[in-house]
C-alpha cells in the first residue's frame, strides 16, 4: 500500500483510492450474503478470513477496481471492470502443477456492486472443484492485518514457504499442529534441479542434535538456500519448532483456543 500510494505524485487521487479490502472465503450462498444488507455488518455469520489491497478506478465513467493480493500469491494486479469490458482481466491461470491446476476470475456481483466475486476453479485429474469468495470493496477494512495476525497465532496448520516472482512454490516446510509427541512431523520440500523433492521428518528427531542422521542436514541446507536464509537458519527454526511441539500442554491449549474461535464463527 505504501508503494502504491507513492504513485499519487504522478496520478493525483491514487492514494485516496487505495485501501485494504476484506474477503470472505468459500461463501455457500452468495445471493443471500450480498442481499442481507449494504455491508457485511448485516450478515449474521460473516467470518473475514483474508485481506487484499484495492484501488477504486474509473475509465471514461466506467466503474472498476484494481486488486493486489500478494499474500495469496497472486503474481499479478487484477483489473475488475463492472461492465466486464477491456481492461477487465477475466479468467487466468493462477497455478498449473502436475497434480493441480487453479484458475481465478473476479467480477462485480450483479445484485450488489459493493461486492466482487472471486471465482476459483481447481482441477485435480478428472475432478473439478469450484468455489466463490466475496471481496467487500465499498469501504476500507481498517483492522484487517491486526485481526489476521492474531488469528494466525493459534491456527492449526503452519507453513514457511518460498515462491518465485510468479507465485510458484519453490521450497519450504509445512505441518499440521495436533499430532501427539513422537507422531508430530513436518514435510520439507525443494527443487533438486529435476523435480520437487518432498520428505517427511519427525520433529522428535531434532530435539537432540546427536539424533539427526548425517544425510538430513544436507537436505535441509539445500532447502535453506532456496529460501534465501543464512546458512543453518532453517535448521535452527526446525529445532526450535521441535521443542515447542514437544510441550504437549502448550499444544493442547493452542488447539483449544483454535477450536473456540472456530465455534464462535459458526
Amino acid at each position: 500500500m505504501r508503494r502504491w500510494r507513492g504513485l499519487d505524485k504522478e496520478f493525483l487521487g491514487f492514494a485516496g483510492a487505495t485501501a485494504l479490502l476484506s474477503c470472505e472465503e468459500a461463501v455457500v450462498d452468495v445471493r443471500e450474503y450480498v442481499t442481507s444488507g449494504d455491508s457485511p455488518v448485516a450478515v449474521i455469520e460473516a467470518e473475514k478470513e483474508h485481506v487484499m489491497v484495492g484501488v477504486q478506478i474509473r475509465i471514461d465513467g466506467r466503474q472498476g477496481l484494481l486488486l493486489a493480493d500478494p499474500g495469496y500469491h497472486v503474481p499479478r494486479v487484477v483489473t475488475v471492470m463492472a461492465d466486464g469490458a477491456y481492461p477487465h482481466t477475466g479468467w487466468f491461470t493462477q497455478s498449473d502443477e502436475p497434480h493441480c491446476r487453479k484458475e481465478y476470475s473476479y467480477t462485480f456481483n450483479p445484485q450488489n456492486s459493493s461486492y466482487v466475486e472471486w471465482h476459483e476453479r481447481e482441477t485435480r485429474g478428472a475432478a473439478l472443484k469450484c468455489q466463490t469468495s466475496l471481496v467487500y470493496a465499498a469501504r476500507p477494512y481498517l483492522d484487517g492485518v491486526n485481526v489476521t495476525e492474531r488469528r494466525n497465532l493459534v491456527y492449526n496448520f503452519r507453513s514457511l514457504l518460498s515462491r518465485d516472482q510468479k507465485g510458484h512454490l519453490m521450497a519450504g516446510i509445512y505441518f499440521p499442529v495436533g499430532a501427539r509427541g513422537k507422531d508430530a512431523q513436518f514435510t520439507l520440500f525443494f527443487d533438486n534441479g529435476h523435480e520437487k523433492t518432498k520428505t517427511k521428518y519427525k520433529f522428535c528427531t531434532f530435539l537432540e542434535s546427536n539424533n539427526i542422521p548425517p544425510s538430513v542436514p544436507e537436505e535441509i541446507e539445500l532447502c535453506n538456500a532456496q529460501m534465501n536464509y543464512k546458512p543453518g537458519e532453517l535448521m535452527k527454526i526446525i529445532c526450535k519448532l521441535a521443542k515447542v511441539l514437544a510441550n504437549q500442554i502448550f499444544v493442547d491449549q493452542m488447539l483449544e483456543i483454535n477450536d473456540d474461535i472456530c465455534r464462535i464463527s459458526l
